[in-house]
């Protein structure tokens, strides 16, 4: 199983999950472009693409969904409010008929030899959900665009071998920064995003001793800072309630623009 952050932010989120003989990405919140430039640096292109996993309908997530599902016709997996949007607004324009596949929270598929499992978000969006995405034992969990993490989240994310986690913003930067007040609201508020101190708590709760490697991703270009984002969380997981130190772990960022290192697993 190989994983790969092709871009993870809030102007554009792709990310890579794949096997030996099927290849998948979640979300596909660039341009076509820049999306076979990241599958090229892992010698795949478009063709190989056998599914596309859409979390939700915001800009950032489907940019380049049309362009790709109608240059390859590849399979589009979201849930049945995602859907609806797109079919009603257009907003990723023309999905050649057939393509679209509705999903159930909670409920498996599966796209070649991967088994997928969609878990509710609580975000601002139509049916909102994160993804965890499993092969021959081992397990990738991408939960962003969450306005606050529950049990339920915890659950979802448990026993992973990588995970991206969004840490999208600094509540001091976000509160005194230039937004306005009700775009502020919507971002603190329980169906917005994460902040770097929660992404830490989160963290710190589903941490374990075979975690491979930990992706912080989704950060705000306005209301964050890489190394910010990376110094808080490292803080609250290796002073928090919990046995490890963030040094245990392999913790890094995912990049806007930069592709990160494929995860072999």
């Amino acid at each position: 199983m190989r994983f790969c952050s092709i871009a993870s932010g809030s102007s554009g989120n792709c990310i890579y999950v794949g096997s030996d003989h099927t290849h998948v990405l979640v979300d596909a919140g660039i341009s076509g472009k820049r999306i076979e430039q990241g599958l090229n640096t892992l010698e795949l292109t478009g063709k190989d693409l056998d599914a596309i996993l859409v979390t939700h309908e915001h800009a950032d997530h489907i940019q380049g969904l049309g362009v790709m599902a109608r240059r390859y016709g590849i399979p589009l997996y979201m849930t049945g409010g995602t859907a609806d949007y797109l079919y009603r607004t257009g907003a990723a324009g023309r999905i050649p008929e057939g393509l679209i596949h509705e999903i159930v929270e909670d409920e498996d598929f599966t796209a070649g030899d991967l088994v997928i499992h969609p878990f509710t978000i609580p975000h601002d969006a139509a049916q909102p959900v994160g993804y965890r995405l499993t092969h021959c034992g081992k397990s990738v969990g991408i939960a962003t665009d969450l306005g606050k993490f529950t049990d339920y989240i915890v659950e979802n994310l448990e026993n992973l071998d990588v995970l991206l986690l969004e840490s999208n913003h600094d509540v001091n930067m976000l509160q005194v920064g230039p937004y306005p007040y009700l775009l502020k609201q919507r971002i603190l508020g329980d169906r917005g995003h994460l902040s770097n101190e929660n992404a830490g708590r989160l963290l710190g709760r589903v941490l374990h001793d075979d975690m491979k490697a930990v992706f912080l991703g989704h950060l705000s270009q306005e209301n964050n800072f890489p190394e910010l984002a990376f110094e808080t969380v490292c803080q609250e997981v290796t002073f928090g309630d919990n046995p490890y130190k963030a040094s245990d772990f392999d913790i890094s960022i995912a990049g806007r623009n930069l592709v990160s290192q494929a995860v072999e697993l």
